[in-house]
């Protein structure tokens, strides 16, 4: 009996030895298919690779064109990210599509991707999926002002000021790095896309076009309209980010000096790698999301919720919103975050009031309107997940017990009312008691 027990004792801990570790994983990174053109990428980019292990992420590398590959088995995902850094590849291997990645985006799946100049059709079916529009094959991203002094050449190794990256940190990390190195091909994006967002973009004096060949025709891209780095985070929350240079993420970039031709400061290593891991951090949802922990409402004076308010009441919603921040919930501090009290349309918006604790307050009359209405969080911000949050909740009208027992606005109609009632007793009064003289006409 003992040994059984002891056996037993084993095995549930061995059970939620595993769990734990589970858990653990999924927090700490996730398990991440990496597509590559050839195994010696994995050397050349090592150092971003080794970036992601070191946080948590179980890396799986396949060639993209494996006969093997699979996305999802039985209707369930095999990876919660992908890593494709096969720019030359012309299909995907085993049961890897266009389709099948999209299908993977729409499931909540996050995907990064870089290309180069001699990006195949199949990532230009992929970008054009998710609202990018990469340059033709062969064509590079050519600046003849800003371009390292190590490419005297071409000039399609540029550089790129932290300027020209996007003004949200969330995303990309702070403004503050040194110069970066680009060399791959250039981006379009959809501007009529909201949810498509211009992370780097290229300078003024940048245009992308084929380097060995005569300007014939009006460039792909020209000036800031080229895009370097692109990313979507599509309405699922899941997010892409596509850049047009496998060189960006490579040992070499992350390590070389960085000096423009013309006269520039030379730096002692670029600032390829800081950016680099804050847009793995963020495409893989380390950063930048928010969730609704609870949310409160009743009025005011009260403490729990109410079956249903009544016209004219004073009432308090809070809510409480949380971030992600290095594995994990910490209270999230904004002073934009509104609350609206939607019927069809809202009859109420107002900016909710921060509190202690990631607590966010409201307080309002409820409008002298009855029927169902909802207290609605619908907070977007670049780099954030959407945060949506709908209480539904119903107003009725007042009881007959629950009226003024005078009306305010009825006054008039009470004056008129006793002015009447004073006429008729006066008219009653002279008509009872007044009496004509009959013997002065008889006279």
């Amino acid at each position: 009996m003992h040994f059984k027990m002891e056996t037993l004792w084993c095995v549930s801990w061995s059970v939620v030895t595993l769990i734990l570790n589970n858990v653990l994983l999924i927090n700490a990174g996730g398990n991440t298919l990496v597509l590559l053109d050839n195994l010696a990428i994995r050397e050349t980019h090592s150092m971003f690779f080794k970036s992601l292990q070191e946080r948590g992420y179980t890396l799986t590398f396949k060639s993209a064109d494996d006969a093997n590959l699979l996305l999802s088995k039985y209707g369930e995902f095999l990876y919660e990210h992908l890593v494709i850094f096969a720019p030359s590849v012309e299909e995907f291997g085993g049961a890897v599509s266009v389709e099948t990645i999209t299908e993977f985006i729409d499931g909540g799946g996050n995907v990064l991707v870089a290309g180069s100049s001699s990006s195949g059709d199949i990532l230009r079916e992929l970008a054009s999926e998710v609202g990018f529009e990469v340059d033709e094959e062969g064509a590079s991203v050519i600046d003849h002002l800003n371009y390292d002094v190590s490419d005297l050449g071409k000039h399609t190794l540029i550089v790129a000021e932290p300027s020209q990256l996007i003004d949200a940190p969330v995303i990309a990390g702070p403004r503050t790095v040194p110069p970066l190195l680009y060399q791959g091909t250039g981006l379009v994006a959809d501007r009529d896309n909201p949810l498509v967002l211009q992370v780097l973009t290229a300078d003024s004096s940048a245009y992308s076009y084929v380097p060995d060949e005569p300007v014939k025709e009006f460039p792909h891209a020209v000036g800031k309209n080229t895009l370097l780095i692109a990313a979507l985070q599509a309405r699922n929350n899941a997010r892409v980010v596509f850049s047009g240079s496998l060189y960006f993420f490579s040992d070499e970039a992350f390590t070389s000096p960085v000096q423009k031709a013309l006269g520039g400061k030379r730096h002692g290593v670029s600032g390829n790698q800081p950016v680099a891991t804050a847009l793995s951090q963020w495409v893989f949802k380390e950063h930048g999301v928010l969730r609704v922990r609870s949310v409160s409402h009743h009025r005011a004076g009260e403490a729990a919720p109410p079956q249903a308010y009544t016209i004219m009441e004073d009432v308090v919603y809070t809510v409480e919103i949380e971030m992600l921040s290095g594995g994990k919930w910490v209270p999230y501090s904004a002073d934009d975050v509104q609350l609206e009290f939607v019927r069809i349309d809202p009859f109420v918006r107002t900016t909710l009031q921060r509190k202690p604790g990631g607590k966010y307050e409201a307080r309002f009359k409820i409008p002298d309107v009855y029927g169902v209405y909802q207290f609605k969080v619908d907070y977007n911000r670049i780099g954030y997940t959407r945060l949506f949050s709908t209480t539904q909740v119903s107003v009725r009208p007042l009881k007959h017990t629950e009226y003024e027992r005078f009306i305010p606005s009825a006054y008039p109609y009470y004056m008129s009312a006793f002015s009447m009632m004073l006429g008729v007793f006066l008219f009653s009064f002279v008509f009872l008691h007044f009496r004509e003289d009959t013997k002065a006409k008889g006279d």
